[in-house]
């Protein structure tokens, strides 16, 4: 065989595709599963982030990565069958949010990693041991602190409106996290001195029976606790408070872009992104019982100046210096 035949077959041998070596791609595709209870069409933004926190660690969907999204679009008695749908697509994992998206994953697979975010007391729900070491299938973000700091909306709402003596409670009775979020407030309420309403709706068509409670009740606040029905109905429920003209503090500054008096909680976006971390990190082999459950450190307070006006109240000049943001 000549010299030039022999360097040609070579190169043609070198050119072969890896896999024909039974060698595996050095890129093959991963998937993963995203859950949550939430509509698609609202939520774009915390997507979004999600999607840029994977960027930002080389997962570009299309190209390393297919992530198999299903929404419950404010359905949670849907979230079940999602998450076994998930489970049967062989995901290797699923990020689920917020709370109830959580719990319908855990209870769909006992062994495919979970990563949570936005849950109220995961240890209470049963999704993990402790913070510090889950020692389940479970982990991610947690809201724990955020659900205690619920009460601190109360505060906030008690130090703009001085005279309010009697709030309600707005909760969605199929989100797991409230009961959890209504002890914590229940607790703030008595050292103010101020009466609770508690009122629950699963979506738009239960808001108008609420918030027609509430006006017999002679209620002077509304604290509406993080939900994602609530968020992606946002419009409809602030429709009601301004009907009713209720100054109202919420769990999301979304919320409070959209409409309402004031916001205290982390910031939802920046969640996201940091759950892609926790992504990264399990696709590379860490179990998810040796990832810490984190916590939020940093809580915004946001103040909508033009919803102020329109209730007539003035806030005070203190409360305005603490806030994080304030909308004019």
């Amino acid at each position: 065989m000549r010299r030039r035949e022999v360097i040609v077959l070579l190169g043609a041998a070198i050119a072969l595709p890896s896999n024909l070596y039974g060698q595996e791609p050095t890129r093959r595709m991963r998937r993963i599963g995203y859950l949550s209870s939430g509509l698609a069409a609202a939520v774009p933004r915390f997507t979004e982030a999600f999607r840029r926190g994977m960027r930002d660690l080389g997962w570009v969907e299309g190209q390393n990565i297919f992530i198999e999204y299903r929404f419950a679009e404010g359905k949670l008695d849907q979230l079940p069958d999602l998450a076994s749908y998930l489970v049967r697509q062989q995901v290797e994992l699923i990020f689920a949010t917020p709370g109830s998206a959580a719990v319908a994953a855990s209870k769909a697979t006992s062994t495919i990693p979970i990563i949570m975010r936005g849950v109220g007391d995961p240890v209470a729900l049963g999704l993990i041991r402790s913070l510090g070491s889950p020692s389940t299938n479970v982990t991610g973000l947690s809201y724990s602190v955020g659900t205690a700091t619920i009460g601190k909306g109360l505060e906030l709402l008690k130090e703009a409106v001085p005279s309010v003596e009697r709030v309600a409670i707005l909760s969605n009775p199929s989100n797991p996290s409230h009961p959890v979020a209504i002890d914590y407030i229940k607790d703030i309420a008595r050292l103010l001195g101020v009466q609770l309403q508690l009122l629950e709706a699963r979506g738009p068509d239960e808001f108008e029976l609420a918030f027609g409670a509430m006006a017999k009740e002679n209620v002077g606040g509304l604290l509406v606790i993080a939900d994602p029905t609530f968020l992606s109905y946002v419009k409809s429920l602030l429709e009601f408070t301004m009907k009713y003209r209720l100054p109202s503090v919420h769990g999301l500054r979304e919320e409070v872009d959209a409409g309402g008096l004031m916001s205290y909680g982390p910031n939802t976006e920046s969640q996201f992104r940091q759950a892609a971390v926790y992504v990264d990190k399990i696709l590379k082999g860490t179990k998810p019982s040796e990832l810490p459950v984190e916590q939020p450190t940093h809580f915004e307070l946001v103040v909508n100046l033009r919803t102020a006006k329109v209730l007539g109240l003035t806030m005070s000049p203190m409360l305005l210096a603490r806030a994080d943001d304030v909308i004019e």
